[in-house]
C-alpha cells in the first residue's frame, strides 16, 4: 500500500503540468468492469490538478443489458470519454459513434483465479496441474463477461474436462464472482484479476496458464458528440502515460509496450 501511495503521490506531482488557467468542466466518463478499479484510483489526482470534475458510469462493454456502455449511448446518454474491451469500442468506431482518430489502447488483462479466503492454493502453475485442480474441485466458477464466455466455450474443452465439469460450472451473472468464492457458494473461481483483486474475503491463487489465457486488450475513445473532448483528450493521454503503469499493474493490469 506505501509503494502505491508513492505513485499516486508521483502522479499527482506529475499533473502540475495541466494548465491552471483552463476553465473546469464536468467530464462524463463510461468505464466497464476491468478497467475500473484502475479509473477509481486514477482519476482523483487528474481531477485536482486539472480542476475538473469526473462523473463516472458503470457499465459493460457489450450486451442488450440497460447499463451496457453501447445502450447508453444509443439512448443518448452523454460520455466523453468512454473505456472498454478493444472489439466493442472498435464496434462504436464502425457505426460512427466513436471519433476513430481518438482511439488509445490502454491495456491487457489477463484471467486469474480466487479459492475463500483460508483455504488451500491449488497448483495451476502449467496446464497438466490446472487440468487437474479443475478436476478435483467440487463447484467452479466464471464470469458472464468475455472472459466467462471463453472459459465456458473454449478453455474447459481445451484441457479436455468439459463433461467432467459442466454438471460442477456456473456462469455468474451481474455479481463479481469472487463474491460468491467469498460467500463459500463456490469453491473456485475465474475472473479478470482486476475484477478479482478488490473483492475481500479470497485469495488470489494466480493468473491461468499463459498458454491458455484469453487476454482482453482495453481501449478508449472519445465520442463523436462529446460535450468536452479537449479535456478528455487530455485524461486519456494521462490515463495511458508512463507515470500511470504502476497504478494499473498494481490493480491487476498489464502494461503495453509503446
Amino acid at each position: 500500500m506505501k509503494t502505491l501511495a508513492k505513485h499516486l503521490a508521483a502522479l499527482s506531482i506529475g499533473l502540475c503540468a495541466l494548465s491552471a488557467g483552463a476553465s473546469a468542466e464536468e467530464l462524463d466518463v463510461m468505464t466497464s468492469g476491468g478497467f475500473t478499479a484502475a479509473f477509481k484510483q486514477l482519476n482523483p489526482a487528474f481531477a485536482q490538478r486539472s480542476g475538473d470534475t469526473i462523473h463516472t458510469v458503470l457499465g459493460p462493454s457489450m450486451g442488450q443489458a440497460r447499463e451496457a456502455i453501447p445502450q447508453r449511448l444509443e439512448r443518448g446518454e452523454n460520455a466523453d470519454l468512454v473505456i472498454m474491451v478493444g472489439y466493442a469500442l472498435d464496434e462504436l468506431i464502425r457505426q460512427g459513434k466513436v471519433d476513430p482518430a481518438s482511439k488509445v489502447e490502454l491495456v491487457d488483462s489477463r484471467i486469474g483465479m480466487v479459492v475463500k479466503q483460508g483455504a488451500a492454493k491449488p497448483d495451476i502453475a502449467t496446464e497438466e496441474a490446472f487440468r487437474k485442480t479443475l478436476l478435483n474441485a467440487t463447484s467452479l466458477a466464471y464470469s458472464d463477461s468475455a472472459s466467462g464466455v471463453y472459459i465456458q466455450n473454449q478453455l474447459f474443452r481445451k484441457l479436455g474436462v468439459e463433461q467432467a465439469v459442466a454438471p460442477k460450472a456456473k456462469m455468474i451473472e451481474r455479481i463479481p464472482v469472487a463474491s460468491v468464492v467469498a460467500s463459500g457458494q463456490y469453491e473456485i473461481g475465474f475472473q479478470q484479476v482486476a475484477e478479482l483483486l478488490p473483492v475481500p474475503g479470497v485469495t488470489f491463487v494466480g493468473k491461468i496458464p499463459e498458454s491458455l489465457q484469453s487476454v482482453t486488450r482495453y481501449s478508449a475513445g472519445i465520442p463523436c458528440n462529446a460535450k468536452h473532448p479537449a479535456q478528455a483528450k487530455a485524461l486519456l493521454a494521462y490515463l495511458s502515460s508512463p507515470a500511470a503503469q504502476p497504478v494499473i499493474q498494481a490493480t491487476g493490469l498489464d502494461s503495453i509496450p509503446r
